[in-house]
């Protein structure tokens, strides 16, 4: 039997059948006629069916007199239909976009309030993705972003599910109607400013006059595109796989894919795995906006190409690219004794040092490069430090944060550098630990 023949309540309850076992089902809601249809089939479910413990939150963003009441309004309705609900009062941000600055409020507050295991429900239709589309492809949006919005994804500690995206608003409509809801209008959406109300109240109705089933089409066009970028994503974890070869400096702490195999891919696929690799970790430019990697990929191997993006840098040394944030980006300051050699030395915002093996002895000191420094070594003399690091093969960008012990002035140790690092004797040695990166971004 064709799903648009089964009635509304049996299709959510079957688009919502992996999730059963989830903690609590928390409602996105705004008042509105969508998210009202959404809470009150939900909530006449769960008086027939035993499904997790269901709850509201209703984000309260302030932008305009008449969002005042709403807060009250959802209130009376969770009430009827025995329904916890939060309201979250956000701050919107100002910006050039107020659109995306609410939506970026509004779901920050949703993670916020998603604890693990949980799911947050919202209530976006078949017509919203069918929007989403033409609005993106307007934008000059490539696979990812024309595939629109996905049915679930990960969300605070739980996940995030549009349990109605292949729902017609009408049906929506006719449900309210059927069961006399009442809802919020918000003002702003006769507002056609705004993109997505210009193509819903301008476009989509010419669109739709041409061609009735133009809706059910473009979403199905979003379906395509979702799937062939979950090839693409597949594509790109095996590149990032077989360019993920362990390197010697992986005690750094840093993201890093060989070179090497990155320059056996097609200029796409190059493309495809450093965004499915950096996408974690910093947001990335359009299509027109990729001529740092090009640098960075073309430059001569005795070069320190860089690409800036939004969350930090990429470098290329010694083979590979590593991305660089947060602490990585600036460099440390230290100049202090470390008067309790037996215990870890905390250094600010590096990491920390601690010894194996019995310390040394006498007055010690950690420092970081300056330039100049010598290093005397049994049965090579005096040797300049800068030539030492070239020979180990450290990275550049970790030079200026490799911890040097010193004595009585005198450079004794290197962390970490085999050779470098611990006495002749071999009854000592200095480990560092790094800092991690902050990489929670995305």
């Amino acid at each position: 039997m064709s799903s648009s023949r089964i009635d509304l309540p049996a299709r959510l309850l079957l688009s919502l059948a992996p999730w059963r076992t989830a903690p609590t089902w928390r409602v996105a809601f705004s008042g509105g006629l969508d998210s009202t249809v959404l809470l009150h089939l939900l909530a006449q479910l769960a008086k027939n069916q035993p499904l997790p413990k269901l709850k509201a939150i209703h984000v309260h963003h302030g932008l305009q007199a008449a969002a005042d009441a709403w807060p009250a309004h959802c209130q009376s309705v969770c009430d009827a239909l025995g329904v916890p609900l939060e309201v979250v009062r956000v701050q919107v941000q100002p910006g050039a976009s107020l659109e995306r600055a609410a939506r970026d409020a509004r779901y920050g507050a949703f993670v916020a309030a998603t604890h693990p295991g949980e799911l947050l429900l919202t209530a976006q239709h078949r017509d919203d993705q069918a929007e989403t589309l033409l609005f993106r492809l307007l934008r000059g949006a490539g696979v990812r972003g024309l595939s629109a919005m996905p049915l679930e994804r990960p969300l605070g500690g739980g996940h995030l599910l549009r349990p109605l995206l292949c729902v017609a608003r009408r049906e929506l409509e006719a449900y309210a109607a059927a069961h006399q809801l009442s809802w919020v209008e918000d003002p702003s959406n006769a507002d056609q400013q705004f993109s997505r109300n210009y193509l819903r109240q301008q476009i989509f109705p010419a669109l739709t006059q041409r061609w009735p089933q133009a809706v059910a089409t473009i979403a199905r066009s979003a379906a395509h595109l979702s799937e062939a970028q979950e090839l693409l994503d597949e594509l790109a974890e095996m590149d990032r796989v077989h360019a993920a070869t362990v390197s010697e400096f992986d005690w750094l702490g840093v993201p890093s894919l060989d070179m090497a195999a990155l320059e056996k891919l097609s200029t796409a696929r190059q493309r495809n795995v450093l965004s499915h690799w950096l996408a974690p970790l910093t947001r990335l430019p359009d299509s027109d906006h990729w001529s740092g990697w090009n640098s960075v990929r073309d430059a001569a191997s005795d070069a320190r190409p860089i690409w800036r993006l939004a969350d930090g840098e990429l470098h290329r040394a010694g083979g590979r690219i590593w991305w660089l944030s947060a602490n990585w980006l600036h460099a440390p300051v230290l100049d202090q004794c470390w008067t309790a050699p037996v215990q870890a030395l905390h250094l600010p915002d590096n990491g920390h040092l601690a010894f194996s093996g019995q310390p040394p002895e006498g007055v010690l000191s950690v420092r970081y490069r300056q330039g100049g420094e010598v290093m005397s070594l049994p049965g090579r003399g005096h040797r300049d430090l800068k030539r030492l690091l070239n020979e180990s093969g450290l990275p550049l960008f970790a030079r200026g944060r490799l911890p040097l012990l010193y004595r009585d002035g005198q450079l004794l140790a290197v962390a970490n550098l085999p050779g470098l690092a611990g006495s002749a004797h071999g009854d000592w040695r200095l480990h560092w630990q790094p800092a991690n990166q902050d990489q929670g971004l995305s």
